[in-house]
């Protein structure tokens, strides 16, 4: 009790209470004999100096370990309230924007319960990314870890991740797309849009695209009830990916846990079925059947479980992501006139050249120059990855400042591609920054363009998800005009998206069916 006058010595008030000595008053007795004034004062006397100990604490600790300059923000909630309100308009760059001015491309900030690292700077992103296993880990919230599975791409570590990173892109590679998966991706884009009329909901179509493609690619399935049972399910296990991963507080939660029990179920009898027709030698030519000729070929082998996981994870990287890009490619061209009647020239051209069933061929898709330019630009401005968060594995020393064991870091891929000293005009569509000598960009100098990350977990199927929205805008343009039904905006928070899923009417152009 001796510290207590300290606290209280500008509080006459209040000083009785707790100078007194040899008296029968306890802390108890004496907060019953305050008054409502009294008590306020005290707690907001109290509050004010757990503020400034928490202040003089992070101050001296900052100038001791050599961190970045920035703010550490409120006891407990840090800056997070700020973070999440910049990312639910539709600009979110002052978060980033004001920090940098303020304390340079890595500054120091606390969000989301831990003190955190921010890096806006290609050069410390690109270390970040590529010791991955050595300096950092990945690392993220608990949320997305249960609904994803401990086996799942995205958590793994060290030689398993390595293993199975290594067979995802041996399987997604540009020798598999061309010779067996192009064919699928062109069939299944022309199925879905065959039922296309008047007022589409272009994300939900899309989202519908994407799941089929990847549920083909994993297990070989066409659409079918059984498909669309698991995509149900499956976009309740994503709602839960940016909740509070406790499900008495959190009924999305509870949800998405319970849907994704369904869902690892319902893989999980493909995958015994699967083994079934192995052992009678019929085998399909797909991710599941490489997962299984891993585990038979491998004295390590894979159980049921991270079969199951593993493949859940994928339905992860190939629906959401994919299906959010090819819906904001189309946004960005109705916005672009201009650009928009390029492409369709490009791809009238294509068209012309074949028939009207026949299907698109692996010289098509490499004869898209000015598609991949349209490509490279809605990844640069979509940012559907803003960024990676990694774990300190040691103290790391970079700069000339440092990171403490433990602490969170933030690689902004965000931050760098809209960025003016990189990009000219950074925050305009322009695909045409993307042909040769543009002079629009100055990337060429430096690797500054990772859309897809970089390191040991630069995304697997980077090349697939070009193929996949080409073809898809391929048949966008040279089947249909469209115009905006309502006017949609976007919006980056718990993920980037349109906020009325992007309605549009659309109409076929005569002569292209």
């Amino acid at each position: 009790m001796h510290h207590l006058p300290l606290f209280a010595l500008k509080y006459s008030t209040l000083l009785p209470f707790f100078t007194r000595r040899n008296t029968q008053y306890s802390i108890l007795t004496a907060c019953e004999t305050m008054d409502s004034t009294d008590i306020f004062l005290y707690l907001l006397f109290s509050s004010s100096f757990l503020v400034l100990i928490f202040h003089v604490l992070r101050t001296t600790t900052r100038r001791k370990l050599h961190l970045p300059p920035g703010n550490l923000g409120l006891p407990f909630l840090g800056e997070t309230l700020q973070l999440i309100s910049a990312y639910k308009t539709e600009n979110p760059e002052p978060f980033i924007d004001d920090r940098v001015s303020k304390y340079g491309s890595v500054f120091t900030t606390h969000v989301f319960g831990e003190p955190t690292v921010f890096s806006a700077d290609p050069d410390i992103n690109r270390f970040i990314l590529q010791n991955e296993g050595r300096i950092f880990e990945s690392s993220y919230p608990g949320s997305i870890s249960n609904l994803l599975g401990r086996h799942s791409l995205l958590l793994m570590k060290g030689s398993l991740h390595k293993r199975m990173h290594s067979l995802t892109m041996s399987f997604a590679n540009s020798t598999i797309i061309r010779d067996h998966l192009l064919v699928d991706i062109d069939r299944l884009v022309r199925l879905n849009m065959d039922a296309w009329t008047g007022r589409v909901l272009l994300m939900e179509e899309a989202k519908k695209i994407t799941f089929q493609l990847t549920v083909k690619q994993l297990m070989s399935f066409d659409p079918c009830e059984w498909t669309e049972n698991l995509m149900k399910e499956y976009m309740l296990v994503i709602e839960g990916f940016f909740t509070i991963p406790l499900p008495i507080f959190s009924i999305t939660y509870r949800r998405a846990i319970q849907a994704r029990r369904k869902v690892a179920e319902a893989l999980g009898l493909v995958v015994r079925e699967r083994k079934k027709e192995t052992e009678k030698g019929d085998r399909k030519n797909d991710m599941l059947a490489a997962l299984l000729d891993e585990e038979g070929d491998s004295g390590g082998g894979f159980s049921d479980e991270q079969i199951v996981d593993f493949m859940l994870a994928l339905l992860v990287a190939g629906y959401e992501t994919t299906s959010t890009i090819m819906t904001l490619a189309v946004k960005f061209l109705t916005e672009n006139p201009h650009a928009l009647a390029q492409l369709k020239d490009e791809h009238d051209e294509i068209r012309a050249r074949k028939g009207e069933e026949e299907t698109l061929q692996w010289d098509d898709y490499k004869s898209m120059s000015f598609t991949q330019c349209v490509v490279n630009e809605t990844l640069r401005i979509a940012n559907i990855i803003s960024g990676v968060f990694r774990r300190a594995m040691r103290d790391v020393s970079i700069k000339g400042y440092t990171i403490p064991k433990g602490w969170k870091v933030f690689a902004s891929l965000r931050a760098v591609h809209m960025d003016h000293g990189h990009f000219k005009d950074a925050r305009t569509f322009n695909p045409w920054r993307w042909q040769a000598n543009s002079g629009s960009s100055n990337c060429s100098s430096v690797n500054v363009f990772s859309p897809f990350g970089g390191g040991p977990r630069r995304c697997p199927g980077a090349e697939l998800g070009r193929v996949e929205l080409s073809v898809f805008l391929h048949h966008m343009v040279t089947r249909f005009s469209w115009e905006l039904a309502e006017q949609d905006k976007l919006v980056f928070f718990p993920t980037t998206r349109t906020q009325k899923r992007y309605p549009i009417i659309v109409q076929r152009r005569s002569g292209f069916q």
